[in-house]
């Protein structure tokens, strides 16, 4: 039977043998956004749709039979795609009273089944020792509280409904669930239904677990790194979002706010006012721009010295973040069996209400990543809700947290160290491979998110970014494989040859740039920080991708637009095309260089190398759409960059073992190193 109570009888003493419970993840909504952001938090219940698969896997084994489809089996397929959708706007069928208050309307039905609201159930089962869970809920109204729990199939079932006939008075409900059937996936969550003719407000909803199975044995702190270089307006809203969320300023020691630029934070408009109400919760510093890496190892470095956090939370300074998830971090960090780093996914600011990725792998073979399980990236929970997302609900395991955000024990860091000293780019992934060969895994919790700015508008060989990409890559390599592998030569070339295919020679340049830097040691890559990035911005100049201009109109109307005519392929025939396009160019007499008007306009979205097949010069749209460069073919100059590239990469497979040695001895990340370059490159500090 549900177990139901007054709010005056909840303040009973408990029997000696009740357990104790501890919040940890209240049930929030979101106060502004709404029209953005709902289906993250709560949707309008609709009809469960789960397909055939959940139910039996051994559908999956078989093939699609085209040829054999007949007109009603084809139909019955289109049908199965029809998914009924949620109420995002959800106007007259709920209402948000408040961060942690909603109000069914009369007569409507709503779910909790979401990112944000549901309990990752199977990630405390798989990483904690605990066996149950309590949900309670502060109710009024009529209607009904129907507590579930899902399997990591995505089949659901309802644990206990709870009657709900309290007019006047707010009454408390409770249920008290065993944690089992959780070890391949699954979550908790409630659903609430009001009564035709009665509202049914529902507030202070939380998840709780038996503080017995806490492994932190005293009330923990963390401090949060956040490094910043010339955005100030975002990270002034990231300091406001926390100087306003009481729930983590109880649980913060101070915000690390590493500023490496020009235009400072300092200097914003309201600084003054959140640094007073913030108090000693602020420390900010000033440093030369070492990049995300330094800005970071900085925060990391000032918190271990300090010795008052037991974690410290790395956060973009141009992320969104939703406050409850830093909470529910340090919560699940406070219960699980052995340090771990505890990362959030990456919602995107654009949409958002698609995520990017719930946990990703390393692959050590080809030293890149790609997502657990084998799910997509950027799932849009508007069109297709968790509770729908049978996919989603099983446990989703990774290898490592992108650092837009992470919780870090101060202990792993003082086992382990520090970022590497490598400016950007790959220094989360290294981390989290070194964490987890001390024995520190990694885990991307459902629940904890921040919004963050999307990848489709970068594109790093464009940039000088693409010298730190291919660098610190082989880096990584070089300190966690001793035995060099004959695919890192195929990854090496294949990077070179797929820029050069898309005439971004500057990139070529800065690859081989970085391969040289990777043989002279570690040494010169540990005294090279910060001054790189001015030597790589020269190393671009000159090229005719790097020679850009915000107007079109700059350049000459090129002969003909760009129509995409790619129809779809196999995989196969793709690849066979891929090798066709490289062993044209290889032989190619192509030269664009001496071109008056180039061949065509080829926008950001089709930049890829299909597109500059049989074309000499190209006006080529930057990712993020401010910029447009007019990109020419050089046959030789590509010939003579594959053989550099090719030569370059025998060379560091030849010497690969003792680098690799010479980069693991070296113990780039330590405290010691990083509190050397902190003094040579000492900026003044408030």
């Amino acid at each position: 039977m549900p177990n139901v109570k007054n709010a005056k009888d909840s303040q009973a003493p408990q029997a000696a043998q009740a357990p104790e419970w501890e919040v940890v993840n209240r049930v929030v909504y979101p106060v502004k956004d709404q029209d953005l952001t709902m289906p993250l938090y709560v949707v309008e219940w609709t009809r469960p749709h789960l397909t055939d698969a959940v139910f039996d896997p051994r559908v999956d084994i078989h093939r699609i039979d085209f040829q054999s489809m007949n007109p009603s089996g084809f139909q019955r397929l289109v049908n199965e795609s029809v998914v009924p959708r949620s109420n995002v706007s959800a106007k007259g069928v709920f209402i948000v009273d408040g961060r942690n208050s909603m109000t069914v309307q009369p007569g409507r039905h709503v779910s909790l089944c979401t990112f944000f609201n549901a309990f990752p159930a199977s990630y405390w089962k798989r990483w904690t020792r605990i066996d149950a869970v309590r949900f309670t809920a502060r109710v009024k109204g009529r209607g009904e509280i129907t507590v579930f729990k899902s399997s990591g199939r995505g089949l659901f079932s309802p644990v206990q409904t709870i009657a709900v006939d309290s007019a006047e008075n707010f009454t408390t409900v409770e249920a008290v669930i065993p944690m089992t059937g959780l070890i391949d996936g699954g979550y908790f969550w409630f659903d609430a239904e009001s009564a035709d003719d009665a509202p049914l407000t529902v507030e202070e909803a939380s998840w709780a677990a038996p503080r017995a199975a806490r492994t932190a044995d005293h009330p923990t702190k963390l401090s949060i790194a956040i490094t910043t270089f010339n955005r100030a307006p975002y990270c002034m809203n990231q300091l406001r979002t926390i100087a306003a969320e009481q729930s983590v300023r109880e649980r913060l020691d101070t915000i690390y706010c590493t500023d490496q630029g020009t235009d400072l934070v300092q200097n914003q408009p309201g600084f003054d006012e959140v640094s007073e109400e913030l108090g000693s919760q602020l420390t900010y510093i000033r440093q030369a721009n070492m990049g995300g890496s330094g800005g970071f190892s900085r925060g990391m470095y000032e918190t271990v010295r300090a010795g008052r956090s037991d974690y410290v939370l790395l956060l973009d300074d141009d992320a969104i973040s939703e406050p409850e998830a830093i909470v529910r971090a340090v919560q699940f960090s406070d219960y699980v069996r052995t340090p771990m780093l505890v990362g959030g996914g990456m919602l995107h600011l654009d949409n958002r209400t698609v995520l990017y990725t719930q946990g990703e792998r390393f692959n050590m073979a080809t030293m890149w990543m790609y997502g657990s399980q084998g799910l997509g990236y950027n799932h849009d929970f508007a069109s297709s809700p968790l509770r729908d997302a049978s996919e989603r609900h099983r446990r989703i395991d990774t290898d490592y947290n992108g650092w837009w955000m992470c919780l870090i024990p101060a202990a792993v860091i003082r086992d382990i160290g520090l970022s590497l000293p490598v400016f950007i780019k790959f220094d989360d992934m290294e981390y989290a491979i070194r964490a987890r060969e001390h024995g520190y895994p990694s885990v991307c919790l459902p629940g904890v998110a921040v919004w963050h700015q999307a990848w489709h508008d970068k594109d790093p060989s464009r940039t000088w970014e693409e010298y730190f990409f291919q660098r610190n890559r082989w880096i990584c390599a070089l300190l966690h494989c001793r035995k060099p592998s004959l695919r890192f030569a195929y990854e090496m070339l294949y990077g070179d040859v797929n820029v050069g295919l898309k005439f971004v020679y500057s990139a070529l340049k800065l690859r081989h740039m970085g391969l040289v830097d990777i043989m002279r040691g570690p040494g010169y890559i540990v005294d090279s920080m910060p001054g790189k990035l001015a030597e790589v911005r020269k190393a671009r100049e000159g090229f005719a991708d790097t020679t850009v201009s915000k107007d079109q109109s700059d350049f000459p109307e090129p002969k003909r637009e760009f129509v995409s005519r790619a129809t779809p392929k196999t995989s196969r025939a793709v690849q066979l095309d891929g090798l066709k396009a490289i062993a044209k160019a290889v032989v190619s007499r192509g030269d664009g260089t001496h071109d008056e008007t180039p061949d065509i306009a080829i926008p950001a979205k089709d930049a890829i190398w299909r597109s500059f097949v049989g074309v000499n010069s190209a006006l080529v749209t930057s990712p993020d759409g401010n910029s447009v460069s007019w990109c020419r073919r050089d046959s030789k100059l590509y010939r003579r960059e594959l053989r550099e590239g090719l030569a370059l990469s025998r060379r560091l497979l030849r010497d690969w073992e003792r680098l690799s040695k010479a980069y693991r001895n070296y113990d780039m990340a330590s405290m010691k190193v990083w509190e050397r370059v902190f003094e040579e490159t000492s900026a003044d500090r408030d």
